[in-house]
């Protein structure tokens, strides 16, 4: 089976410059520094994503005059990576009339306008990295929620177009719908092209990887601990919460590592019938769930991926909820970075 050479494990920049708090330069120098990835790369890893939000390199009020300042964070990300052996995906979380986590407010399917400056940014990123060889690769956008796949495959064809007509050779990623899932890569366009990889993120079962979020108020209703793996003890503690809550939050009798294998077979079928490579961008467990239950989980997801060719990058560094790291870069539990960044 084909891997994804040089993107087998790696590791979310998340919370730099995608999802800060505020547009504060002390953030931006301070929270990812060099030191940072040289200390990435001492694990084993052999990449980095880089979620990037295009506030950091357009304002709103100023459409297609893009910032150098916000583009030197990149660069020296870039510049970083390429020292230390690292490859880096530049991975668009944020775009002008879209964010995955405020659905209400997006337009970007509805305004040509911000099309067309969904598709000027890309064509900004093709010009600007075209020398640059296959350790930098471009992500079209996070997390993509829509009715049906229909109009995102409009645009990424769209933007795989524009960056062709600047750079040939570049891998492009494209996520599915509903917030990358796996069930929905199916219904992706072909596009005849050698250069496509293909992503999904993995957080099942939800229940778990995301228990007490304080984002999501259904979980902070469910109101209870979930292991990993589990079985018919707290799957009766499950069947006893409200329908309602039932209704939105899936829980299956058993979660072991059998389990986690039959919710990627739809990955594995795209593969095949694809015959195309495939990347799991983001995979992670909250740091509220028991921690002897995440190293589980994250031991089996990423024992599985390596056997089927799957690279990935867990969600995330520092902070974020997620965290591999603390506020001071420092390592929380040695057993998780050596499970995320076995290849």
């Amino acid at each position: 089976m084909r891997k994804f050479n040089g993107f087998i494990a790696g590791v979310n920049l998340g919370g730099w410059i995608s999802q800060y708090k505020k547009p504060d330069k002390k953030h931006f120098n301070t929270f990812i520094k060099e030191e940072d990835i040289i200390q990435i790369a001492s694990w084993g890893m052999d990449h980095v994503r880089l979620p990037i939000d295009y506030t950091v390199l357009e304002d709103d009020e100023r459409p297609y005059s893009y910032k150098e300042e916000g583009f030197e964070y990149i660069d020296r990300c870039i510049g970083w990576c390429e020292k230390h052996g690292l490859n880096i995906i530049l991975d668009l979380h944020r775009t002008a009339g879209y964010a995955f986590h405020s659905l209400s407010e997006n337009r970007l399917f509805e305004s040509e306008e911000l099309k067309n400056r969904f598709i000027s940014l890309w064509k900004e990123f093709a010009r600007r990295y075209k020398d640059h060889r296959d350790n930098v690769v471009f992500e079209l956008l996070n997390e993509v929620v829509e009715y049906d796949s229909s109009r995102w495959n409009l645009l990424s064809r769209r933007a795989v177009e524009a960056i062709r007509e600047i750079d040939k050779n570049r891998i492009i990623i494209i996520g599915g719908n509903n917030y990358n899932s796996i069930w929905e890569l199916k219904y992706l366009d072909r596009l005849e092209d050698k250069r496509l990889v293909y992503t999904f993120h993995f957080y099942t079962p939800l229940i778990f990887t995301h228990q007490r979020a304080s984002w999501m108020p259904e979980m902070k209703e469910l109101d209870f601990i979930v292991p990993y793996p589990s079985g018919r003890k707290e799957y009766e503690i499950y069947l006893k919460k409200p329908e309602y809550l039932r209704d939105r939050v899936e829980f299956s009798e058993t979660t072991d590592k059998d389990y986690l294998a039959s919710c990627l077979k739809p990955a594995l079928e795209f593969m095949e019938d694809r015959e195309v490579l495939l990347y799991c961008g983001e995979y992670g467990v909250i740091n509220k769930a028991p921690a002897e239950s995440s190293l589980n989980w994250h031991r089996d997801l990423s024992s599985l991926l390596r056997e089927y060719g799957i690279g990935r990058a867990v969600w995330t560094y520092k902070l974020m909820d997620f965290p591999l790291v603390d506020e001071a870069s420092s390592i929380i539990n040695p057993e998780l970075i050596r499970i995320v960044s076995k290849g």
